[in-house]
């Protein structure tokens, strides 16, 4: 997607291109057999859902051909995951390799574990604290019905007089993949009528797909991680700049 005289420019393969993803679920197979991929194009070139669809399809409100739309099938579908996790961009992750990713980005720390040890702020935890919780044996919970990304905001004390950047602090989380996109729902008024644009739901992977299966990479060292990501995407775009690559994914930890 590029900016040009104050148009979006959106990249693409032609209508009748037999290589072009003419479906969400034709999308989610693509996902789960390269393993991750951005949704929009980046500097990795052909490293995105973005130039596998067409061009002409996107905002048309037209759930069966809008990538936009699929968007939020994918989300509530939860085959695969998806947030903000390439350079603070939207992009999936399949099952298989979002344990990687989970290790890699924090640093095989629980969230709990991260912010008791420092590395975690304020403002995180404010959000963390509303989506997970612990039963009376110490069991990780998590909440009962879904929370709308605007509650969840005045819920944990954003806002006017409040803390700041509610944005930046769920990037920052769902990079670290504390959390992932899990749903879309529109708002309803007091007669139970939606209106409005969809409103993202966020959950911690685990909440999904469980705890054993999000974590089972962290007996290996978040760096293994960060290079089997790193690999995996080279060894994929073997003309990519592996200086681009690491952008998207991110630095080689310290250990």
């Amino acid at each position: 997607m590029e900016h040009e005289n104050g148009q979006w420019i959106m990249r693409g393969l032609p209508w009748d291109s037999p290589y072009r993803i003419r479906t969400w679920q034709e999308l989610i197979n693509w996902i789960n057999e390269i393993g991750f991929l951005p949704f929009f194009a980046n500097e990795v070139e052909g490293f995105s859902a973005e130039e596998h669809v067409s061009p002409d399809y996107w905002w048309t409100g037209i759930r069966e051909e809008d990538p936009w739309e699929w968007r939020e099938l994918i989300a509530s579908s939860h085959q695969v995951a998806y947030g903000k996790f390439f350079g603070n961009k939207a992009g999936f992750i399949s099952c298989k390799w979002l344990p990687v990713f989970a290790n890699y980005r924090r640093q095989g720390y629980d969230f709990d574990a991260r912010y008791e040890d420092g590395l975690a702020s304020h403002r995180e935890k404010l959000i963390m604290d509303l989506l997970t919780g612990r039963d009376e044996e110490g069991e990780v919970t998590f909440p009962d019905t879904q929370i709308l990304s605007t509650d969840l905001k005045k819920m944990a004390g954003f806002g006017k007089g409040g803390e700041k950047n509610y944005p930046g602090i769920t990037t920052s989380l769902q990079m670290q993949t504390y959390l992932v996109i899990a749903d879309f729902h529109r708002r309803t008024n007091k007669r139970g009528e939606e209106y409005g644009m969809p409103v993202s739901v966020m959950l911690p992977p685990e909440a999904i797909w469980g705890y054993e299966e999000v974590t089972s990479a962290y007996n290996e060292k978040p760096r293994e991680s960060w290079q089997r990501l790193i690999d995996h995407v080279m060894d994929m775009y073997p003309q990519a700049d592996e200086k681009a690559v690491i952008r998207l994914i991110g630095k080689e930890p310290l250990q």
